[in-house]
């Protein structure tokens, strides 16, 4: 399966997943709220909020990012992408009350951000090989660092999985946390960390331009 038929049915697999559950955590296929919560504030520490800002949340599904930054009481611009027709018409009604909320298929349409976030949009490759879908990433990241001016953070299933407690499925992708701190070291900031301490089965990485 190349890439263009995997994002097609992945494409379909999130769209009936927004369908069955819609505009929930498990709409966007997080196993509930509590896991979103703890990922989600693992990705926000890239961000600097004492001042106003912008930012991207790359894969945004329906915009529950955008609720967790509002929580917060942070000021802030926030532009969804997402490559799902159906996830950005979810969030564009969800928020529509929001003027600082916009959603998008086209990340050509969002500014220059101040800040990316991306969380879980490299889990599923589904029957793609593992080289591919590591290369596949490594582009994503190229354009995510282009989309934003102060840093960027994503997050991934980890390699270092418990095999006795959660046996790795062929359809996801578990990517190697030390391979991707050197590859974003080597290529977009000397400031760079990696999370891997808040329990669960994902790593996190955080780019940070500004320091």
């Amino acid at each position: 399966m190349n890439l263009e038929e995997t994002q097609k049915k992945l494409n379909e697999y999130f769209a009936e997943k927004l369908e069955q559950f819609g505009a929930t955590p498990k709409g966007v296929d997080y196993n509930g709220p509590e896991a979103q919560a703890i990922r989600f504030e693992q990705l926000v520490k890239v961000i600097h909020p004492e001042q106003p800002f912008t930012v991207i949340d790359y894969g945004c599904g329906y915009g529950a990012m955008f609720d967790f930054l509002q929580q917060k009481g942070w000021t802030f611009e926030y532009w969804g992408v997402d490559l799902i027709e159906k996830m950005v018409l979810a969030g564009r009604e969800t928020h529509r009350g929001f003027p600082n909320a916009h959603f998008t298929t086209d990340e050509r349409e969002a500014p220059l951000a101040d800040y990316l976030l991306a969380g879980a949009i490299f889990n599923i490759k589904l029957e793609t090989p593992y080289d591919e879908w590591r290369d596949f990433s490594l582009q994503t990241l190229q354009r995510m660092n282009a989309l934003c001016s102060k840093g960027f953070s994503f997050n991934m299933l980890t390699k270092y999985s418990d095999p006795e407690r959660m046996a790795q499925r062929p359809d996801l992708y578990y990517g190697d946390p030390l391979f991707y701190f050197d590859y974003c070291k080597r290529n977009f900031s000397r400031n760079v960390a990696l999370l891997h301490d808040y329990g669960l089965y994902d790593f996190t990485i955080l780019v940070r331009k500004d320091v």
